[in-house]
């Protein structure tokens, strides 16, 4: 459940601060450095000026060997603050890299589990920025920010409390001590800064998404693009965003780079008080630079945690983001109960089945048994629901009404892996991941040999072709399989459902890339693997509509006919229509 926005920080954080747990070493030493940098600024600096500056510049000249030794006490102090400030820092970006990394993969394995319709409701190009970006400004507000809370407020209190300690030894500049009511005047920029930083940090992610998707949809499109000669039109869209992009990032360098002008002058204020103070009043220079030297590191933390403020904000803007993907319900999901099944038959049944994307309905009250070991044609004009139908049959989308049966077996209260393991599918326009041929057609059966592997091939005509690269089975595809055909894809995407073995089939166009050559031969294969199993087809080519045994008509959502090829002509009705069509192209 998603906390509300007036949660405080920390229970806002809290889930995130748990991922520390498994670097709680290097964070709790980055916190311990934290200290000692805050103790050697804060306190050390000042205790310096106190204690070493009278004995150099006193009215006696020091001895050499005290010299020697008040000397040495400068560089040590600055030892001990470089090396703690270098170790906080060190460990809390080890630290911080790892949480990067454990929120990474968990909005990727969150993703994973998210049903299509959440893709179609989002741009996968804010998808990448909340991955990659907004989970990076998140680790930086969990890590980095949490190291400096620690750091700057310890700086802040020792420098006050030297200021303290130096002021009560000495009465006559405790006035000194009044400066410091300037402080809480300085949290006032500190709030109103936040709350611009905010505002402006989650549209400049949103807008970040918006240029991710933007490229990504260009790269995708590269032929498309030179074809219709679009090169101008795309530069022009793409400046037009980065232009915005650019005007939101200006607005928010001018909200964070003005925070510290603005301390920087009230704190000003209380440092010209302590000057004006010290020269009236007569104080000797030995006397006031360690109270300066401490009102300064006083001041100096409080503006760099002015700094973490708008970090917090930015942070929060992504967190926000982050928080969208890891509370998005999920849709398809195992029931409590839902059962593994070893083995299947095949039979499907739809019962009273509807579904809606969200607009007009796509199925409508649809009942239908497809019995196994049989072949389903499914047929009928674009936006029919031919591609829902089979979505439903693997569960890519759950049923609004009615429910969808496998062997007499709820598909809700079978478990997702089980079903889809019993199910091939062979896409339209299938994806190839960027790897070896070899690994792409057995990532339908992992652990699959390569002679398990080779034998798939040639069942679907693709091994001699695979065997024309110099490195065989060993050839990378590219980027979704840009350096195959189209038809060499699809034979790669045949040779999955072969390697697979599963008892249910669907073909969605399986041979629509195909010349008409390879289309028969790859005919006559499919035949063989649909023996036996229950294949659901979606196909325009009649050719390959008259494999089936069945013919499913669909038009508007609705189950218009169901029958052979002969029986369907006869009736002329939508699909007389739809195969005279055909003929005459």
């Amino acid at each position: 459940m998603r906390l509300s926005k007036k949660s405080s920080l920390i229970e806002r954080l809290l889930p995130y601060y748990r991922l520390l747990l498994e670097v709680k070493w290097h964070f709790i030493g980055a916190l311990f450095f934290s200290v000692l940098y805050g103790v050697s600024s804060g306190f050390g600096m000042p205790y310096m000026a106190h204690k070493i500056f009278p004995k150099i510049f006193g009215p006696e000249p020091p001895s050499e060997v005290m010299l020697l030794l008040v000397v040495i006490y400068l560089p040590i102090v600055f030892l001990i603050r470089g090396m703690s400030g270098f170790m906080s820092t060190y460990l809390a970006s080890y630290a911080g890299l790892k949480v990067l990394e454990a929120i990474r993969c968990r909005v990727f394995s969150k993703l994973q589990r998210l049903s299509l319709l959440f893709f179609q409701q989002r741009k996968h190009g804010d998808l990448l920025s909340r991955t990659m970006s907004d989970t990076q400004n998140l680790q930086q507000m969990i890590v980095g920010v949490s190291n400096d809370l620690f750091k700057q407020p310890i700086s802040f209190i020792s420098a006050v409390g030297a200021l303290v300690y130096l002021a009560f030894k000495n009465e006559q500049v405790i006035f000194v001590l009044f400066s410091l009511m300037i402080i809480p005047i300085c949290v006032l920029p500190i709030r109103y800064f936040g709350r611009k930083v905010f505002k402006r940090a989650k549209a400049m992610q949103e807008q970040g998404g918006v240029i991710m998707e933007c490229l990504k949809e260009n790269l995708g499109a590269v032929r498309e693009v030179r074809a219709f000669s679009l090169q101008e039109a795309e530069v022009s869209k793409f400046t037009n965003i980065v232009r915005h992009l650019f005007k939101i990032q200006l607005k928010i360098v001018k909200y964070t780079k003005s925070l510290s002008p603005c301390i920087e002058f009230t704190a000003s204020i209380g440092v010209a008080i302590a000057i004006y103070y010290a020269a009236t009043t007569r104080i000797q220079l030995v006397e006031a630079t360690p109270l300066l030297v401490a009102l300064y590191m006083s001041y100096e933390p409080l503006k760099k945690m002015g700094v973490i403020h708008n970090d917090i904000k930015r942070g929060l803007a992504s967190l926000e983001r982050v928080e969208e993907v890891l509370e998005e319900p999920e849709l398809i999901k195992d029931a409590p109960d839902a059962v593994t099944l070893e083995t299947v038959k095949g039979e499907v049944q739809f019962h009273d089945v509807s579904f809606s994307y969200g607009e007009g309905p796509v199925l409508n009250h649809l009942s239908c048994t497809l019995e196994a070991g049989k072949i389903y044609a499914l047929v009928g004009p674009s936006g029919a629901g031919k591609s829902t139908f089979i979505h439903l049959v693997m569960r890519f989308y759950e049923a609004i009404s009615g429910k969808i049966t496998l062997d007499n077996h709820d598909l809700k209260q079978i478990k997702v892996k089980s079903l889809r393991d019993h199910i091939a599918l062979v896409p339209q326009d299938p994806v190839l991941f960027n790897d070896s041929i070899a690994n792409n057609i057995g990532l339908s059966r992992l652990g699959s040999t390569r002679e398990e592997i080779i034998a798939a091939a040639r069942k679907a005509h693709a091994h001699d072709f695979i065997q024309s690269f110099p490195k065989g089975y060993d050839t990378l595809v590219g980027d979704r399989g840009t350096r195959l055909s189209g038809g060499q894809k699809q034979r790669i995407a045949i040779a999955r459902a072969y390697l697979k073995e599963a008892q249910i089939l669907i073909l969605d166009e399986a041979t629509s890339s195909l010349d008409a050559e390879s289309e028969s031969i790859i005919q006559d294969t499919l035949k063989e693997l649909v023996k036996g199993k229950t294949a659901i087809m979606i196909a325009h080519r009649f050719s390959t509509i008259k494999m089936a045994d069945q013919i499913l008509v669909f038009d508007q959502g609705n189950l218009v006919g169901l029958g052979d090829h002969e029986s369907l002509i006869q009736e002329k009705s939508v699909y007389y229509d739809l195969y005279q069509r055909q003929r005459l192209l």
